[in-house]
């Protein structure tokens, strides 16, 4: 499945929001787009996924049998957007397990009490439950909202929005973005070019007509070996549902381990 942006534009009181030429990013794969703040990222995670209507141009969904339609209904089943600022991100005061509760009711998978925490403590998160969504560390809380986006059954694409805003190394989350398109996922990653070139980007700073343009730029797309998810057993899903396990991305901390709420585990690296 794909989803194919073409010749966009978006306008707002002030002048362009958004102009793009074309993006596409596929199921399985993992594409990072870099800008600076005013070029264009919340547009386009709205657009690209049927959440707002371009001013023009066209947004294509082509399915896995070859077919296309440019349905924004249909385009929103299927995408998720991960901590939007102002659009989908949590209020900072809320405690962990109030946003996983809600999470987990968007995707109509918390009816039974009990279920919240039990999705915690499956994730390895359940030490955060009473722990303010804006103490958890970056890379944590990318993890726990991208984890619950993907609890929604027929969500393919996810885009995780500006993840770097919240501090801590861009690998951590570029990681992250990469275990879900390793899983079968379309996942766009929106970050600023300084984290890009964190991740070894090639791009040129933004001076003169480029810092003004409203247009993200592609900094590396990726296409992961595929991986099978981790599943786990929990009498509140159904029998048929896969549970995408966060905890493997952390790694086991040591038993001594002493660290502070939300801080990722210590991983082994591979041999």
């Amino acid at each position: 499945m794909q989803l194919v942006l073409e010749d966009i534009t978006v306008y707002g009181r002030r002048g362009p929001l958004l102009e793009l030429d074309r993006f596409t990013v596929s199921t399985g794969e993992c594409v990072l787009m870099a800008g600076e703040p005013g070029q264009g990222h919340t547009a386009m995670a709205l657009v690209a996924t049927g959440r707002l209507a371009p001013f023009s141009g066209r947004v294509r969904l082509v399915r896995d049998d070859g077919s296309e339609t440019e349905d924004r209904t249909e385009r929103r089943r299927l995408t998720a957007v991960v901590d939007l600022p102002a659009v989908s991100e949590p209020d900072d005061a809320v405690p962990v397990g109030t946003v996983t509760a809600e999470g987990l009711a968007l995707a109509r998978r918390g009816s039974v009490p009990g279920g919240p925490t039990r999705w915690l403590d499956r994730h390895d998160m359940g030490a955060l439950r009473t722990v303010r969504v804006d103490e958890v560390v970056g890379a944590v809380r990318t993890a726990l909202l991208t984890a619950l986006a993907a609890e929604r059954k027929e969500v393919r694409f996810l885009v995780l929005s500006l993840p770097d805003r919240h501090g801590g190394e861009p690998a951590d989350w570029w990681e992250i973005a990469q275990a879900y398109a390793s899983f079968g996922y379309g996942v766009l990653v929106q970050c600023g070019r300084s984290s890009a070139r964190d991740l070894g980007a090639d791009i040129p700073p933004a001076r003169g007509d480029s810092a003004r343009r409203a247009t993200p730029l592609e900094a590396l797309r990726i296409r992961p070996p595929s991986a099978s998810r981790p599943t786990a057993a929990d009498p509140d899903r159904p029998a048929h549902d896969e549970a995408l396990d966060t905890a493997w991305l952390f790694g086991e901390a040591p038993a001594d381990d002493q660290q502070e709420p939300g801080a990722p585990r210590t991983r082994e690296k591979d041999q």
